[in-house]
């Protein structure tokens, strides 16, 4: 493995009364993408979050790049260097694509500027003055996706971004997150469709109930789909 940027060690975590995370450990190599595979309700949104420190209540290990993040807010992680783009996108709609991607701050040096931006994702210069609600799903997704680049976060944490989008535009997001990778980005991906998480992932960590429960590296992935099959129900 690459030096390891993210290690989670016995992270627990709650909303009000319902405890979600019971014990979750996994480790992220600097550069590595790397995928949290699992059931609805098996608990990957609640560990991008908690990772985030955006959840109640959280208990164990968030080190990033050799620093404890379990205990400090929310602000202080994001200026870390991490940056989380949620499976519900929150675009601001009554705003154009430029006033989006323009809104986050920049939290440490080496974010993208709005050209590599808009390099990378050229339907949205093309739509830069439409207001976020004219945008099409996978529109949407490349903004949501686009505005954490300029941040200068190194860590992504990206919840489901291809639900609901039509296959020609998976596979636009796929070529866009390989792309990121290739520029040093490190990335922890939560998806439900394996088939397009197999195309971009070194690794995949299987979640059940709160818990990771299995490693399967992409070279093994091959001889493993049975077993994936069970986990994931498909």
């Amino acid at each position: 493995m690459h030096d390891v940027l993210l290690k989670v060690d016995r992270l627990e975590a709650w909303y009000g009364e319902s405890h979600i995370l019971h014990g979750v450990g996994f480790e992220i190599g600097r550069g590595e993408l790397v995928t949290l595979l699992g059931r609805n309700g098996a608990g990957k949104t609640t560990t991008l979050r908690s990772i985030m420190g955006i959840v109640e209540k959280r208990q164990g290990s968030v080190r990033f790049d050799g620093q404890e993040t379990v205990g400090r807010p929310s602000d202080t992680i994001a200026r870390l260097g991490i940056a989380y783009c949620p499976e519900e996108r929150g675009i601001f709609s009554s705003l154009s694509v430029e006033e989006n991607l323009l809104l986050p701050p920049s939290v440490k040096p080496g974010g993208l500027p709005m050209s590599e931006i808009y390099g990378l994702f050229p339907n949205l210069e093309e739509r830069r003055r439409s207001q976020g609600t004219k945008l099409s799903g996978g529109e949407q997704q490349m903004l949501a996706i686009g505005r954490i680049l300029r941040t200068g976060a190194n860590l992504l944490l990206l919840d489901e971004p291809t639900e609901g989008l039509a296959p020609v535009i998976v596979q636009r997001i796929g070529e866009i997150i390989r792309q990121l990778k290739q520029r040093g980005f490190t990335i922890l991906l939560v998806e439900q469709n394996f088939r397009f998480a197999a195309t971009v992932a070194d690794r995949h960590y299987v979640m059940e109930d709160g818990r990771v429960v299995d490693m399967i590296e992409a070279s093994d992935v091959t001889q493993s789909v049975d077993k994936l099959h069970n986990y994931l129900g498909v």
